[in-house]
């Protein structure tokens, strides 16, 4: 039987943990036995209160060992405690498959697992999370990613995708697609698939600002200098600048990398176009430009994305 620990701290979300536990525990219903052993778990054991206001019985970890280890989200920084952080460490040791949801991905990476690796966690803080741990490599708009033996989900509800994923790994797809059949929920979103599109990310409060986003989405494969943003939006230069950073955190020259980036990611699963023409067709001036904003923005070239999207068309 294959034992899956979920380990919460205080300020732990209550969906980043009922939602793959649920998966996992459907597996029972829908195989006719149960291939898991599941134990929900904190260093000292007893009640943990989450940030909804409820608490939940766990055990102690003491010497239990688990073929999974799930490090749940919720808030970050009493996850982050050094008793916490030595029981990461000791059970991340010990584990087949290290996993975590959300912002369970910063106790995940104080362990060190993360060096080296592709993560993601929920978008809003995916930032952060690249700023903390400069050794790990962050993907912002993954659902989930695996490298290795280290699984990482996005936020809040993403953790029932990357169960799934476990389950499929697990069990097969016959399995984990009738165990999403009985979650309700769709049976694969891609791990690559995007948590959000640019436009909502950057979330403008004024009109002219988001009729900036709009013209300069409708006018990728144009030049897009600053100044014709500015006048799009009736604003004056200085303006506009000033009132672009503070509304969506960037300057208008990495939104529009960001859009075009988008767009490219969306023709590359799409379809089999050249990625040179895709290049043309969203503005970037040749192939190689567009290869560094991927990486920069999803810490992979636009080939992986491809590459990606076939081997999920084949599953």
């Amino acid at each position: 039987m294959h034992r899956i620990g979920f380990f919460v701290c205080r300020g732990h979300d209550a969906l980043d943990l009922g939602g793959p536990l649920s998966a996992f525990r459907q597996v029972t219903t829908v195989a006719g036995h149960a291939p898991y052993d599941l134990h929900v778990i904190s260093h000292s054991g007893g009640p943990v209160l989450g940030n909804s206001g409820l608490s939940i019985e766990t055990k102690p970890i003491g010497k239990r060992r688990f073929d999974t280890v799930v490090f749940v989200g919720g808030d970050i920084d009493p996850m982050q405690t050094p008793e916490n952080i030595a029981a990461a460490r000791k059970l991340g040791a010990r584990a087949s498959r290290v996993a975590s949801v959300c912002t369970g991905a910063f106790l995940l990476a104080e362990t060190g697992l993360l060096d080296g690796l592709r993560a993601t966690t929920h978008w809003r803080y995916a930032a952060q999370l690249q700023s903390r741990f400069p050794r790990a490599r962050v993907e912002g708009d993954s659902i989930y990613v695996v490298d290795g033996r280290i699984w990482t989900s996005a936020g809040i509800a993403s953790g029932i995708d990357l169960a799934l994923g476990m389950i499929e790994s697990d069990m097969g797809s016959e399995i984990a697609r009738e165990v999403s059949r009985f979650l309700v929920v769709p049976y694969r979103r891609p791990g690559g698939q995007s948590q959000f599109s640019a436009m909502s990310q950057m979330e403008p409060e004024s009109d002219r600002i988001r009729i900036a986003l709009n013209f300069a989405r409708e006018h990728l494969a144009e030049a897009l200098p600053v100044e014709r943003l500015a006048d799009a939006a009736s604003l004056s230069l200085r303006q506009f600048g000033r009132a672009f950073r503070r509304e969506t955190g960037e300057t208008p020259a990495k939104a529009v990398e960001r859009l075009r980036t988008e767009a490219a990611r969306l023709r590359l699963q799409d379809g089999s176009e050249p990625i040179e023409q895709i290049a043309l067709a969203v503005g970037f001036i040749d192939p190689e430009r567009m290869r560094r904003a991927f990486i920069k923005l999803h810490g992979h070239p636009p080939q992986a994305i491809r590459r990606e999207s076939r081997s999920n068309e084949k599953r």
